[in-house]
């Protein structure tokens, strides 16, 4: 079950919108209108309820994809329109060839001048469209040239009608009435869909009998099968001819060598730096019989399925009271999660370390996004060791571009961080999914070569003994880890975010109120944004995605920050500071639906830095604060 990620739009008037009306002109005060805004009751959907409130946010999501498409195609095209005048052709071309290269969906771009009969055409594709497609592309290209001809950009609707897949674009040069069109191809938005269903699980997921798949009630072990996405919340998903044992004593090679005879096995995986544990896999007995064979024959210390996880994202002095504001193309329009959690006024204190590194342990990273080059390690594959950890899903470049996409580079989006270093491990496959092996290894290969934080927007309701003793291992080793709660609006617990060594986060919106799908429950410790979270995607490309997988990462980068400001610090240190320092939402003090609060970057850096403020002044702090809020949203 994905800890997907993906769901509301929150575009800057609708942000906007939203915190002003936290704070109208009558008393209360701020603080009371926040406290009152976001006391709930915990309401629990019918599963109808449920599905229609996650196609919802799938429908908003893929809109605010589209709405990056489009922003993130003018920005590029107003660029070539530039060097219309005083480019050479030949530059010109190069630089026309240079996009096209690393964004397949400029899937033409002509140049236009209307002292010339017939554009010149540069296509990225030999992908022929039907004729039908192509009689909408040239009535769309022929409005293009007469917007130009007014020296004024243009922009078509989507088509065709029942798959909209392509629009066209225009922008002007400042001389002789020359520009720029392009055909855009989004199939990213079918992609963004697909994966929602997925992530939100729309759709039931994994489908039984995949990659010999069964699932498990969480509580009573029985087998379950999946019939609907909300049966989910019931079902931790294993491998139905493995098991995973652990032995009181080392087993010799003589007695490992007659299990393997016994249950017909491939030779036994033992994970590395993880005592007496190992996976087993046969070739004809079920988990079951697997599971009576070695409680009766051999006694283990414990038992367990291999289970499948799945991808689930004070006073300021007057020097730091002004927000720094980069010039990253999509931040002022799409970023509202970063000003709510006070990041602009953070970087006043920290951007972050180059020494501090940041493990992903997700679906892998897009190694040549534009927007994460200078920002990432080699990494490992767990899934296939001899192969580089490339994403082939989408759901871990998303992750990593929260926490460390470059700031200030006037591309996309900005990090959280402007310094530091991801680290991609991919222990997720390309349909999104992972056992517990793989996860496990992940971490311990993540700890084991220098992460100081550990991001793991993933999960299952199965309390896996055996992923528990890989996040020991990281956590004895000094590794802040943080994990997504799960996105089923359930108060059971997810896991590995339930672990006592793990920060556990759920989502909010920009109305700084629980997200309708974020789970809750009295493990949760702090809650971030996680819903339109505007972020990398494969193929150097953007999508809005929400999901408590996209809350997590907000939390890892914060980890990180204090790491930077603080390397002293320990990991339990670190997460007091972060559970201590947070604008309170809900019931005054920890809570079920918000755990101590929305995490506060300026307030957790000063501190980390050591001068953290008075507790008898917070709440004045608080309302200062949301008063901040209110005037950035003002002048955004």
């Amino acid at each position: 079950m994905k800890w997907g990620r993906w769901a509301a739009i929150g575009l800057s008037g609708a942000a906007a919108i939203a915190v002003l009306s936290l704070f109208p002109s009558s008393n209360p005060s701020p603080k009371q209108q926040i406290k009152q805004q976001t006391k709930q009751q915990i309401i629990v959907p019918r599963p109808a309820e449920e599905k229609q409130l996650k196609q919802h946010m799938l429908r908003r999501d893929v809109t605010a994809t589209e709405r990056l498409a489009r922003l993130d195609a003018k920005q590029h095209l107003k660029t070539l329109a530039a060097g219309l005048k005083n480019s050479s052709p030949s530059h010109l071309t190069a630089d026309i060839r240079e996009l096209q290269k690393g964004h397949k969906q400029f899937r033409s771009i002509m140049l236009y001048s209307p002292s010339v009969k017939k554009d010149k055409q540069f296509r990225s594709s030999n992908e022929r469209t039907s004729p039908e497609i192509q009689e909408q592309v040239n009535y769309y290209v022929g409005l293009a040239r007469k917007a130009l001809r007014k020296s004024e950009s243009y922009e078509s609707p989507s088509f065709p009608e029942k798959d909209p897949h392509f629009f066209v674009v225009a922008e002007p040069s400042k001389h002789n009435k020359d520009g720029i069109i392009a055909v855009m191809d989004t199939h990213i938005l079918k992609r963004v869909k697909e994966h929602q269903d997925k992530n939100l699980r729309l759709i039931p997921y994994p489908k039984e009998g995949k990659y010999k798949i069964e699932s498990v009630h969480s509580d009573t072990l029985k087998d379950l099968t999946v019939k609907t996405g909300h049966d989910n919340e019931k079902a931790s998903h294993y491998y139905e001819h493995e098991i995973v044992v652990t032995f009181a004593d080392t087993p010799s090679e003589r007695q490992l060598a007659q299990i393997q005879s016994d249950i017909k096995a491939k030779k036994a995986n033992k994970p590395k730096s993880i005592r007496n544990t190992y996976i087993f896999q046969s070739e004809t007995m079920s988990m079951n019989e697997l599971k009576t064979y070695f409680t009766e024959k051999w006694r283990p210390a414990f038992i367990e399925p291999h289970y499948l996880y799945l991808t689930n994202e004070i006073f300021p002095t007057p020097a730091a009271d002004t927000p720094e504001i980069p010039n990253d193309m999509l931040f002022s329009e799409y970023q509202w999660n970063l000003p709510i959690i006070e990041t602009n006024r953070g970087w006043k204190l920290s951007k972050g370390s180059n020494d501090v590194i940041v493990a992903v342990v997700d679906t892998g990273v897009d190694l040549y996004h534009p927007d994460l080059q200078g920002r990432l390690l080699k990494g490992y594959n767990v899934v296939a060791p001899d192969e580089e950890p490339v994403d082939d899903v989408g759901h871990g470049t998303h992750v990593a571009g929260i926490i460390s996409a470059n700031v200030n580079n006037g591309e996309g989006i900005a990090g959280m961080m402007w310094g530091g270093k991801i680290l991609p491990v991919k222990a997720l496959d390309k349909s999104g999914s992972g056992t517990t092996y793989s996860v496990a290894q992940g971490i311990i290969w993540a700890a084991d070569n220098g992460a100081k934080v550990i991001n793991l927007s993933l999960g299952n309701y199965a309390d896996a003994q055996f992923l528990h003793e890989a996040i020991k291992y990281a956590y004895d080793k000094d590794v802040v880890l943080v994990a997504a709660t799960g996105n089923d609006n359930t108060e059971r617990p997810g896991y590995p975010a339930a672990y006592p060594e793990v920060l556990s986060v759920s989502a909010t919106d920009y109305n700084l109120q629980k997200a309708s799908f974020s789970n809750y429950g009295d493990y949760v410790d702090v809650v971030a944004p996680g819903e339109s979270i505007a972020s990398t995607y494969p193929d150097n490309q953007y999508a809005a995605l929400s999901g408590t997988s996209m809350a997590s990462p907000h939390v890892a980068a914060l980890a990180a920050l204090i790491r930077s400001v603080n390397p002293d610090l320990k990991n339990t240190e670190v997460m007091d500071i972060i559970r201590n320092n947070v604008i309170d939402l809900g019931d005054p003090g920890h809570d079920n639906l918000y755990g101590h609060g929305q995490i506060d970057v300026y307030a957790a850096l000063e501190a980390a830095g050591g001068s953290p403020a008075p507790l008898q002044l917070w709440p004045q702090h608080i309302d200062q604060k949301l008063q901040r809020l209110l005037e950035d949203t003002r002048t955004r």
